[in-house]
């Protein structure tokens, strides 16, 4: 049993198929299936269920394909470590981004970043916060930028920076013709929100139960850009955070910002890691370099 055979099995588990399997890990189908035979083999159990059909691995299959996941992620570790003992800023970092943010806030700080680390290889992965955290506690990404509160007490989370919301408007709205806004001007009234598993989604129904407001049923966006279309086209208003408004982002023509006033709705940002992680010290730095965000682009000052 060696780690080029566990790599094999983790990745006939993810991909189901053989030659999918083969591929991602860059040898032939004849090989990888060789090799986890004799690895079934040398262990006496049957790891995998074959027929004509599809690939499935048997319960002790799955058990080790799981256990074999956290073999190699520490043995990533031990390599990534040696690594940056020679030069401490050098190697790759795998970073996770959701998509209400990610779009947004990379145009502020990759060209910091790289000033910064010049010899850091930034790998980002884009995707919703459930599937990011599964990733990270998995090790297939060293951190992650999520929204807080996260509960878990395996991670390290350094906070960025608090981002406000704004209340977009579509063209004559009555509320348009106010320079500010209050939170309970929003009792009672109906907002957008995107679809379930968006992390903006709930933070907008936190909002909505604060301010006594309510989500139209009739629409849910897939994504942030469809509901600033959405908004613009006149079906209703929403919440934006204000990186999304800010330049380098074009603005909107058909679309009314207004800051709120008072108690204003915002969201908490974070670099998360792993405690065990063995590059802590380098994403510590990272996040410095993450938060370097200006004020103004947060504030929404910079976009209404």
């Amino acid at each position: 049993m060696n780690l080029r055979d566990l790599r094999y099995l983790v990745a006939l588990a993810d991909l189901r198929h053989f030659g999918r399997a083969a591929q991602a890990c860059f040898v032939s189908q004849p090989t990888l299936s060789t090799q986890l035979k004799k690895l079934e083999e040398e262990l006496g159990v049957l790891l995998i269920e074959r027929t004509s059909r599809q690939v499935m691995l048997t319960e002790v299959g799955r058990e080790i394909a799981d256990r074999a996941r956290a073999v190699l992620r520490e043995a990533d570790q031990i390599r990534e470590l040696a690594k940056r003992t020679r030069d401490p800023e050098a190697g790759t970092v795998r970073l996770g981004l959701f998509p209400t943010l990610a779009p947004y806030l990379l145009p502020h700080v990759v060209p910091r970043i790289r000033a910064r680390f010049p010899q850091l290889t930034l790998l980002l992965t884009e995707d919703r916060t459930g599937e990011l955290l599964r990733m990270l506690r998995e090790g297939s990404l060293d951190a992650a930028v999520l929204a807080l509160p996260i509960n878990d007490p395996q991670l390290t989370c350094v906070e960025l920076f608090v981002e406000d919301f704004l209340l977009a408007l579509p063209p004559g709205h009555a509320l348009g013709k106010r320079k500010r806004i209050g939170i309970g001007d929003l009792a009672n009234r109906e907002l957008l929100l995107l679809e379930d598993g968006h992390c903006l989604r709930d933070q907008a129904l936190d909002v909505c139960r604060l301010a006594g407001a309510m989500e139209t049923r009739s629409f849910r966006a897939t994504s942030l850009e469809t509901l600033r279309q959405m908004v613009a086209s006149g079906v209703g208003m929403t919440l934006l955070p204000a990186l999304a408004v800010a330049p380098p982002v074009p603005p909107s023509p058909n679309l009314q910002l207004l800051r709120f006033s008072g108690e204003v709705p915002q969201r908490r940002i974070a670099l998360c890691w792993r405690r065990s992680s063995a590059v802590g010290g380098l994403l510590l730095r990272l996040a410095q370099e993450l938060a370097a965000v200006p004020a103004a682009a947060l504030s929404g000052r910079s976009g209404s």
